[in-house]
């Protein structure tokens, strides 16, 4: 009973200074310009921004593309195959300067830090290949994230996704009551399965299937997602979809 109670006290001043701290540091928070502003904006409404890697136009995108469509070409086919699922294959390429020298980019992490509210740490960049698969079984139940408070990570198409090849899938942060109850009973039904996801049957009887939105887009898509506070997956495919994974959290993250 007394170490509930110093559980739950800890927990209340650790959000006291968290609050604190986005008080504190918005007069630290780096100037944008009003496309970037909105981009911010976006994603505090919705959770979600996209956007394409031409419309960013950062100077190191084309060396970083070139290498990953490369390290891309290069992954096979699994043989683990387990009741008709195929795990993805995915690389760590964060120490690679293309890479690294992209996910540092002033103008990527101005946005991320004027979205997150503090200081931001960039953890890493995955190449991931995802393969068709029968069951909605891993990163295909719908699920949250937990590294932070709110975190984001930017998602880049190297091929064209359409729905068969799995695209991105999200709900949108609740804009009233009735949504909120609703993302509460999401969040039970994630407490009762270990936080291993749900999927979608179970999805459609709490969240209809009209406030889902799905995320086809060409090659060099690019999609800013707060992983931690959207309910999200990727979806059946039929097709094999790769494209990167870039994280960020707040440098002190929960």
């Amino acid at each position: 009973m007394l170490n509930s109670i110093k559980d739950k006290v800890s927990l209340f001043q650790s959000e006291l200074n968290y609050q604190a701290n986005l008080w504190q540091h918005q007069r630290n928070l780096p100037t944008i310009n009003s496309g970037d502003h909105l981009i911010v904006e976006h994603l505090k409404r919705e959770g979600v921004y996209i956007t394409s890697l031409a419309d960013l136009g950062l100077s190191s995108t084309s060396k970083m593309l070139a290498s990953a469509n490369s390290y891309a070409d290069s992954m096979v086919n699994p043989r683990d195959i387990h009741a008709g699922y195929k795990l993805p294959q995915i690389y760590t390429i964060t120490d690679l300067p293309e890479f690294f020298n992209w996910g540092i980019e002033t103008r990527l992490q101005n946005i991320i830090e004027n979205y997150i509210g503090l200081p931001i740490v960039f953890h890493g960049v995955h190449v991931r290949k995802d393969f068709p698969n029968e069951q909605q079984l891993e990163t295909l139940l719908w699920h949250k994230d937990s590294e932070d408070r709110r975190m984001i990570k930017v998602i880049i198409y190297l091929n064209d996704v359409t729905e068969k090849q799995g695209p991105f899938e999200y709900i949108p942060l609740p804009v009233n009551f009735l949504e909120r109850v609703n993302n509460y009973r999401v969040d039970y039904e994630l407490w009762r399965s270990n936080f291993l996801g749900i999927n979608d049957d179970k999805m459609m009887k709490i969240i209809p299937k009209s406030a889902w939105k799905s995320c086809p887009g060409k090659a060099g898509t690019v999609i800013f997602a707060d992983t931690r506070n959207i309910l999200h997956h990727g979806t059946a495919r039929s097709l094999e979809r790769s494209a990167l994974f870039f994280a960020y959290t707040a440098n002190s993250p929960k």
